[in-house]
């Protein structure tokens, strides 16, 4: 008997890139786990800072290489003017509107900031905030605009 006789073969065509909207929810989300991680390591008492490859020219030689650099993450959470602790939601630059007029949400204390920040990313999951991070994307966009 062959192997490839025990495999099960099938017909199919790998999938083109991800939806834009996809592709943008995976974008936050991997900026959630960012902070998820930067709010463990303040409550270990650690720090935390991933690493990014830059690339950086060689004066002497011209030659182009890669560096690996350490990443600058900044929280998104702050103490408001009443003492309890808030979250804003970032992509990119621009602070999203999580309802009408609203851009924050309250924490209350840092206990609650990591269970609060796996809720938001289950919501960005699901879709929830799509309308939001579209509108932000459009308005980032709009400023590229050739004029």
């Amino acid at each position: 008997m062959s192997t490839l006789n025990t495999l099960k073969l099938v017909a199919t065509k790998r999938p083109g890139a991800l939806p834009q909207i996809v592709q943008r929810r995976n974008r936050l989300i991997a900026k959630i786990w960012e902070q998820t991680e930067l709010a463990k390591a303040q409550q270990a008492g650690t720090s935390f800072s991933p690493t990014k490859y830059r690339s950086v020219k060689d004066v002497e030689t011209g030659e182009r290489r890669n560096v690996e650099v350490q990443k600058r993450v900044r929280a998104w959470w702050f103490t408001a003017e009443n003492g309890k602790l808030c979250i804003q939601v970032r992509y990119g630059a621009k602070t999203l509107e999580l309802a009408k007029g609203k851009t924050a949400i309250e924490v209350g204390s840092t206990d609650n900031l990591i269970p609060t920040l796996e809720a938001l990313k289950a919501a960005i999951a699901a879709g929830e905030l799509d309308a939001q991070i579209e509108a932000v994307s459009e308005t980032m966009r709009s400023g590229f605009a050739a004029k």
